[in-house]
């Protein structure tokens, strides 16, 4: 793992008093893929928010990339430009349209006088298209529109949205809910495979599903760090077990 690409420090966020974020800090590299748990409540969406500057802390310090850039001062737009993409649990994909059309409209694409005139983006574009359904396992759904996918294929265009962007980070938010075995797999080697090049944080409450993503895993309680490390090192926690796994 290289340096440190998203640093939470110190962060508090209250909301009409109840403390949904209490002092929590933590650290994720690039690349790399991190799991984040704990029992409802514990203010895990709430965490994904201030990375996203959906919701300003209270106090601490959230930074980011080589230069230590303050994400509190920056709009939820220019966070997103900066390289943070978040998908939500329930798959957002354009339903009318094709595979290839929400890549398209997805991918960050030369948009210069000179690109326009000679078309150059064209061929690139096409090309990363194939290279992202090639990603994520739907080349041959490419033509198919949007809406008629299973579940499982929604949540893997959503993801493949997400990646023709470009993300240094993505915030994934239980992407196995509702999935079949079968898609589940793909969906842990689709991850496994995002975090080679960029940073991922899984939120997800399925353990059998967090055990196939073989990666660090932070626990949250009472919206502060509980525990991290490896899964079976924090399964043998007993303050995990009590607040979390005992349930």
């Amino acid at each position: 793992m290289n340096g440190s690409l998203l640093e939470v420090s110190g962060v508090t966020v209250t909301f009409d008093g109840f403390r949904a974020i209490n002092n929590l800090s933590l650290q994720i590299g690039e690349p790399e893929l991190r799991a984040v748990i704990g029992p409802n409540g514990a203010g895990k969406t709430t965490f994904m928010d201030i990375v996203t500057g959906k919701t300003k802390p209270d106090e601490g310090r959230v930074l980011w990339g080589e230069k230590s850039v303050s994400l509190l001062e920056m709009s939820e737009s220019q966070i997103a430009q900066a390289g943070i993409g978040r998908k939500f649990q329930k798959p957002t994909v354009f339903e009318a349209q094709t595979v290839r059309e929400n890549i398209v409209m997805a991918l960050r694409n030369p948009r210069g006088p000179f690109d326009v005139l000679f078309r150059r983006g064209e061929v690139a574009s096409e090309e990363r298209v194939r290279g992202i359904s090639d990603e994520i396992g739907l080349t041959e759904a490419l033509d198919k529109v949007s809406g008629t996918l299973s579940h499982g294929q929604k949540q893997w265009l959503e993801i493949g949205m997400l990646l023709a962007q470009d993300p240094r980070l993505l915030l994934v938010d239980e992407p196995a809910a509702g999935m079949t075995p079968a898609e589940r797999e793909h969906t842990t080697d689709l991850l496994v495979r995002a975090a080679r090049t960029r940073a991922v944080i899984v939120v997800e409450h399925d353990m059998e599903f967090v055990r196939r993503l073989d990666c660090k895993v932070t626990v949250l309680h009472e919206g502060s760090v509980l525990a991290e490390g490896r899964l079976d090192h924090v399964t043998q926690n007993q303050d995990v077990i009590d607040v979390y796994l005992g349930r």
